[in-house]
């Protein structure tokens, strides 16, 4: 069931599309379905980041993250409901809220209509990232986050808003913590199933995004593990 989710998230075929190799579609989805309503696949992502980062010399729990968003295009499937129109990336459709540690691995993801402002949807993910990281002390963002918001963060929540601003420089510069969060966010591209938003409900979005950074997590994981077994051979 895992390796036919992770086919699915990897390729972008459609549930229907599954390949024989794998249980009937609907038995899949079905345990999709329930491993998200449980909220299993949010404790199995959780525990990989924290294997990840134990693995990587730092604590389980992070201290500083990165927010950011992400306006994606919506397929014909996703509600008018829940779809709009983001004006400043001139794309239709969706859009990913994230948070992410200093490393880029997944801390909490939202997904909301294209249409509502990453202050707006910055207050609900950062009260769920300060009730399920109680070790946060510092956030990075880009100037979309500047405002009131960073009173109420500091305020109600004990949290440091630091604002990264843009560059004058007319050149293209990598912006400090800044490019940690862009790169989680093209990291998500690779994966066909996310490179548009197909999924009817948002919550089945977000769950596809918390599988595709499952994917990368248990790769660096079992490339790790490779690397230490071969050294001990050659020792040996």
């Amino acid at each position: 069931m895992l390796d036919a989710v992770r086919y699915l998230v990897d390729n972008g075929v459609k549930w229907r599309a599954m390949p024989a190799d794998f249980p009937p579609w609907d038995r899949v989805y079905a345990f999709f379905r329930r491993w998200r309503r449980q909220g299993l696949d949010v404790e199995f992502h959780d525990r990989l980041r924290g294997k990840v980062r134990i693995s990587e010399g730092r604590a389980a729990e992070p201290t500083a993250g990165v927010i950011d968003s992400q306006s994606v295009r919506a397929a014909s499937s996703v509600p008018a409901a829940s779809r709009g129109y983001d004006g400043g990336k001139k794309v239709p459709g969706r859009k990913r809220h994230v948070i992410t540690d200093c490393l880029g691995l997944l801390l909490v993801v939202a997904v909301t209509a294209a249409n509502v402002g990453d202050r707006e949807a910055a207050v609900p993910l950062l009260e769920r990232v300060r009730a399920s990281h109680r070790s946060l002390r510092l956030i990075w963002a880009d100037g979309g986050y500047t405002g009131m918001l960073v009173d109420w963060a500091r305020e109600k929540l004990h949290l440091v808003l630091e604002i990264v601003k843009r560059s004058d420089e007319p050149r293209f510069v990598v912006l400090p913590r800044r490019w940690v969060v862009e790169r989680t966010l093209s990291w998500l591209m690779r994966s066909r199933r996310l490179a548009r938003d197909y999924e009817t409900l948002p919550a089945t979005s977000e769950s596809m995004i918390l599988w595709s950074m499952t994917m990368l997590m248990s790769r660096r994981l079992a490339r790790r593990t490779h690397t230490a077994t071969t050294a001990m051979s050659l020792a040996a």
